[in-house]
C-alpha cells in the first residue's frame, strides 16, 4: 500500500471507529435508566432510583409493591401498561420512607386501593406534615395491624407485621402462589442499613423480626430486598436473611462491648468493620453504629 492510500485508509478507519463510538454513546443515552426483570411469568421487579419495586400481573389486575419517587413510578406505570392491558388494583407500601412511597401520587385515580401497616400510614402523614408536602401524597386507604390476607385473582397476598425493625411499620409482603416475599427495608443486602429511630426503629427487635420471618417462610421462598450494595442483587434467599440477622446481631453486640469497655460514642463511630459480618463494608457504617449506641444508652 503506498503512502497516499495508507493515509486515506487510516483516516477512513479512524473515522469509522469514531462514528461507531458515537453510535454506541447515542444508543446508551437512549437506553432507559430503569430496569425490569421478570422473576417468573407474572411477577417482576423494577429498579431505577429508590427502593426496589415488585409488581404482579394477576388474573384480576396489577398489584404493585412500593413506588419509589414520582418520576420513577410514572416510568413503571408506562412500562406496565405496555406489557399488559389491565387495571391497577392494589398498591402496597412496605413502609413510609419517601424512596418507597412518594411515588404513590402517580397512582392517584389509577389504582383502586393503597395498603400499608397502620404505623406506616401514620409515619407517612407525620413526615409529610413536617415537610409540608401533604399535597404530594397519596396515603393508604386500607391498613392492617398484625396480618392481612388479600385474594387477588389467582394470587393470594399476605402481609405480616412482626414488630419494630427498620421502622415501627415495616411489612413483609408474601405472594403465596409465586412464593415471593418483598422485605422492603427489613433487609439491606450487604449494605449498611438506615435505622430510623425517629420512626420507632429498634435493632434488637429487628433481629427478632428476622427470626420470625425465617420461621414463617421456607427455604424455597425468593426474597426481594429494598436495597443492595454495588455488585449485589436485590433478590436472594433465606440465607441472605440469616446473614443480615447475623450482621445486626454482631453490630449490636460489638457496640455493647465497646460501651461496657468505657468507649465514647466518638470512639465507637471510628469503627470501620463489623467482625463476623465483614461482607458489609464501605460507606454508611456510622448509621447502624449510631443507632446501636443510642438504643443501648437510652434511659
Amino acid at each position: 500500500m503506498n503512502r497516499k492510500k495508507f493515509i486515506k485508509h487510516t483516516a477512513f478507519t479512524a473515522g469509522g471507529l469514531l462514528l461507531a463510538q458515537q453510535n454506541i454513546i447515542a444508543h446508551l443515552w437512549q437506553q432507559p435508566a430503569w430496569k425490569i426483570k421478570m422473576l417468573n411469568d407474572t411477577t417482576g421487579i423494577f429498579t431505577e432510583r429508590g427502593g426496589t419495586i415488585l409488581f404482579s400481573f394477576t388474573s384480576e389486575g396489577i398489584v404493585v409493591v412500593d413506588s419509589q419517587f414520582p418520576d420513577q413510578s410514572k416510568h413503571l406505570i408506562d412500562e406496565l401498561k405496555k406489557q399488559k392491558e389491565a387495571p391497577f388494583k392494589l398498591l402496597i407500601n412496605t413502609h413510609h420512607h419517601g424512596d418507597h412511597s412518594s411515588g404513590n401520587i402517580s397512582f392517584k385515580g389509577i389504582t383502586e386501593h393503597v395498603l400499608a401497616h397502620e404505623n406506616s400510614k401514620a409515619n407517612q402523614i407525620a413526615a409529610a406534615q413536617k415537610a409540608k408536602t401533604e399535597d404530594k401524597q397519596l396515603y393508604p386507604d386500607q391498613t392492617y395491624t398484625h396480618t392481612h390476607r388479600h385474594k387477588m385473582g389467582n394470587e393470594t397476598i399476605c402481609m405480616y407485621y412482626f414488630g419494630a425493625g427498620h421502622t415501627n411499620g415495616d411489612s413483609f409482603v408474601h405472594f403465596e402462589n409465586a412464593n415471593i416475599v418483598h422485605t422492603g427495608d427489613l433487609l439491606f443486602n450487604r449494605r449498611h442499613p438506615f435505622v430510623d429511630r425517629s420512626a420507632g426503629a429498634n435493632i434488637k427487635s429487628w433481629i427478632t423480626v428476622l427470626e420470625k420471618a425465617q420461621k414463617k417462610f421456607s427455604k424455597k421462598t425468593k426474597f426481594v430486598f429494598g436495597h443492595a450494595a454495588d455488585s449485589y442483587e436485590v433478590t436472594g434467599s433465606m440465607e441472605d436473611l440469616k446473614a443480615f440477622q447475623n450482621y445486626l446481631d454482631k453490630t449490636l453486640s460489638l457496640v455493647d462491648k465497646e460501651i461496657k469497655a468505657g468507649k465514647t460514642k466518638e470512639d465507637i463511630l471510628k469503627i470501620t468493620n463489623i467482625p463476623g459480618a465483614e461482607e458489609w463494608k464501605g460507606d454508611g457504617i456510622q448509621r447502624p453504629l449510631t443507632a446501636a449506641y443510642e438504643e443501648l444508652t437510652a434511659k
